[in-house]
């Protein structure tokens, strides 16, 4: 995708089924494409999140994509992860990383084959953000946890200035679901000046 293509394709709101579609025809280029823009969250989110597991924590690679942010996890020392990712044609490429666990395909909107407790931490590397996954579905992944575990995500740029992401952040906290043990802005798509922050949330 071309810089332009890019920002008016995915920093957007949308349905669900362009979503789909978007990922789809993205797939088979898509490590290429962020990779030359230096992508740097999911090494971000790896290494903020190592700070707080330990290396035997079961994690959950939620919307796990190609599985760039899978690779980042095992990195870290976090090997035992589970994928799952709305993308059939995404989710191809990460089975053939043998990186995970188990692999699944998830409907949106839905903590798919997830049961409360059986994981850690969720990772979500740039899924809950401004054209993808809505802000709601940060609930949706902490309810998933007990208390004491983690969640590490990203909030871009453009999310960050939507607002409306850290509104529901706030949200969670101010109801005493979570609290924020981390926040650091940083690196993302540093070829395409685009930064991110990397947050870990800690279950209460």
């Amino acid at each position: 995708m071309t810089d332009k293509t890019l920002k008016q394709a995915l920093w957007v709101p949308r349905p669900v089924e362009e979503t789909l579609q978007i990922y789809a025809d993205w797939a088979n280029t898509y490590d290429k494409d962020v990779l030359e823009a230096g992508y740097a969250t999911p090494h971000r989110i790896a290494q903020a999140l190592a700070q707080f597991a330990g290396p035997d924590a079961l994690v959950l690679d939620f919307g796990c994509g190609t599985g760039l942010s899978g690779m980042a996890l095992q990195n870290q020392g976090l090997v035992h992860v589970d994928g799952m990712d709305i993308s059939a044609e995404m989710l191809d490429i990460a089975y053939s990383r043998q990186i995970y666990r188990d692999l699944w395909q998830a409907t949106p909107g839905e903590m798919t084959n997830v049961e409360k407790g059986i994981y850690s931490a969720i990772v979500a590397t740039g899924v809950i953000s401004l054209g993808a996954a809505p802000p709601e579905t940060l609930s949706l992944c902490l309810s998933c946890l007990d208390p004491g575990g983690l969640m590490a995500l990203s909030f871009n740029d453009p999310t960050i200035e939507d607002g409306s992401y850290d509104a529901a952040l706030t949200a969670v906290i101010d109801a005493g679901i979570a609290k924020v043990v981390f926040r650091e802005h940083g690196p993302h798509l540093p070829g395409k000046d685009m930064g991110s922050d990397v947050i870990v949330l800690e279950k209460l």
